[in-house]
Parts: C-alpha cells; sequence; structure tokens
C-alpha cells in the first residue's frame, strides 16, 4: 500500500470514529434531557425534589458498582488531598447540582429548569478565573451578559413562586459549572474520567446513606406500582450511567471543545419533551429567554473550540 492510500484510510477511519463519536454525544444530550421528565413523574407520585435526588443518585452508585474492580487499585492510591478534592467536586457538582435542579423542576418545568441549567458556561468564566488562572475574553463576557439577559426574560411576568424557582434553577447551573472546573483540575492531577466520574456518584450517595430519608425515600418507592420502580431506573440508568458513559467514549474521537457543541441537544430534548409529554409551556418573551441562554452556551462552545487556551498554573507546572 503507498503512503498517499495509507493517508488516505488512516482519514476516512478518522472521519468515521468523529461521525461515531458526535452520534454518541447527541445520544448522551438526548438522555441527559429526560432528567426533567422522570422528575416530574415521580413528582406527580409524591417525590419532594430531595426524594428524587436521593433516588438518581442512589440507584446510580447501585449501578456502576460494577467499576469498582477496575478502579479499586487506583482509588487506594490516593492520597487524603485528593479524596478532600474529589468529595467536593462530588457534593457541590453532583449532590448540590441534582438537588437544586430536581427542586427547580417542581417549581418551572423541566424546559425552562433545563434552560437555566444551562447558564453553567457563564458562571463556568467565573470560576475558571479564580480557581484555574484562565483569562476570561471580551466575546465570553458577552456571552455572558447574553445569557443573564435571556435569565431575565424568563423571570418576566412570574410570581414569586416561580422567581425561587429560577433561583434554584441558576443555583444548580452554579454547582454544575463548579463540578466542570473541579474535574477538570482533578484529571490534571492522572485522575482518569471513569474514577472522577465514579467517585463523584459514590461519595454522594455514601452521604445520602446516612440519612434516615433515603431508606424512607426507598421504602415509598417499593410499596408504588411497579412503574415509578420504572421513572427511578431510567433517572439514574438513562439519565445518568448511561450518557456518562457515552460521552466518556465520544471524547476518545472528539476533542472537548467540539464535543461540548453538541450538549446543547440536552436542553433542546427537554423542552421538547416537557412540551410533548407535560403540556408544560411558556410565554413568547420567556421562550425568548430560554433561546438567549441556549445560544450564548452554544456560542461559548464555538468560541471555545477556536483556540486552545494552557491555564497560568498549567504552565507554571510545566516549567518545574
Amino acid at each position: 500500500m503507498t503512503q498517499s492510500n495509507l493517508l488516505t484510510e488512516q482519514g476516512s477511519i478518522r472521519g468515521s470514529g468523529q461521525w461515531l463519536g458526535t452520534i454518541q454525544i447527541i445520544t448522551a444530550a438526548v438522555c441527559w434531557g429526560t432528567l426533567g421528565i422522570f422528575s416530574t413523574y415521580l413528582n406527580q407520585l409524591g417525590f419532594s425534589g430531595w426524594q428524587v435526588t436521593i433516588l438518581r443518585i442512589v440507584t446510580a452508585a447501585l449501578i456502576v458498582l460494577f467499576m469498582l474492580p477496575k478502579l479499586y487499585p487506583q482509588l487506594l492510591k490516593l492520597s487524603a488531598k485528593q479524596w478532600g478534592g474529589l468529595a467536593l467536586q462530588s457534593l457541590i457538582g453532583v449532590l448540590g447540582m441534582s438537588l437544586c435542579y430536581f427542586f427547580a423542576v417542581s417549581y418551572v418545568g423541566a424546559g425552562a429548569a433545563v434552560a437555566l441549567l444551562y447558564t453553567a458556561p457563564v458562571f463556568s468564566l467565573l470560576f475558571a478565573a479564580i480557581f484555574l488562572n484562565e483569562s476570561i475574553t471580551r466575546q465570553a463576557a458577552l456571552l455572558a451578559l447574553v445569557a443573564v439577559f435571556g435569565v431575565g426574560l424568563t423571570m418576566a411576568g412570574d410570581g414569586a413562586q416561580v422567581n425561587w424557582g429560577i433561583g434554584l434553577g441558576l443555583l444548580a447551573g452554579v454547582c454544575y459549572s463548579l463540578y466542570g472546573v473541579l474535574g477538570k483540575r482533578a484529571m490534571h492531577y492522572a485522575h482518569p474520567a471513569p474514577l472522577v466520574f465514579f467517585t463523584s456518584i459514590v461519595i454522594s450517595a455514601s452521604v445520602l446513606l446516612l440519612l434516615p430519608e433515603t431508606y424512607h425515600t426507598y421504602s415509598k418507592l417499593l410499596s408504588l406500582p411497579v412503574l415509578s420502580l420504572g421513572y427511578a431506573l431510567g433517572l439514574a440508568l438513562i439519565g445518568t450511567v448511561v450518557p456518562f458513559a457515552l460521552y466518556m467514549k465520544a471524547l476518545e474521537k472528539l476533542p472537548a471543545s467540539r464535543a461540548s457543541v453538541f450538549t446543547i441537544f440536552e436542553p433542546l430534548t427537554a423542552i421538547a419533551l416537557a412540551i410533548l409529554l407535560l403540556n408544560q409551556s411558556l410565554s413568547l418573551v420567556q421562550y425568548l429567554g430560554v433561546m438567549l441562554i441556549l445560544l450564548a452556551a452554544l456560542f461559548n462552545a464555538l468560541l471555545n473550540g477556536t483556540t486552545t487556551r494552557v491555564p497560568r498554573w498549567l504552565r507554571r507546572r510545566q516549567k518545574v
């Protein structure tokens, strides 16, 4: 085989791999978009946002325990400081985000809640500057203002109860952004993505298992029809474990900046499902606000994909 033919074949394989990675990312985003639907169904069965959080995290932890034999040697090598960093990421980014998001869903609906969650890139700018010493560009600052304006439109014309839900949705975005920033720092310290995901779920689940409410929640679940078990399993498997596994596999084929562009299918899926399955709707002004938030998140991902900046804290480590 000539060199040109070999290069052509390699390019074809790389291209097909990128297409597969793109499909995996979109599938993961669609799976994440079902979280609001499953949580709404569980709300209708009488589960609070706190109880839905328990069902998601603890059930997901039981599923991911199959990863333990492979990760066990790496877990033994972690120092106390590393365990502390992973625990902080778990309690803020998984437990905190889930709690705020599911309460927001119960107040403002799945569509608006996931749109507010997507203010996370705005908060990521601030936290990346604080924790990673990354600079904030003018374009990023402008997109942040667009997202803030979108949140303002989403709040327009609603009562205090909805405003409370919007505050929780924004707080979910804060926690979600911290999950990404702290996870980025954790993976710099040679923690592979599967280890970060495993600990983020299991640590939060371990804390929840210390609470009597967890056992009351599962007792309540087992007393309900079998369909309720399906909602809880869907929340953990379809909405948590499967999409993250797909996302990790996709990152083997695509750069993270490009992959983040396709996660825009998550809020689009959540909004579409909320309209089709839950008959939830927003006003025209609120839809405009949601679109501004989503456009800000999309352009933020696109702009991040055009340049690759090395954080100053990482450059300093590279010089040592």
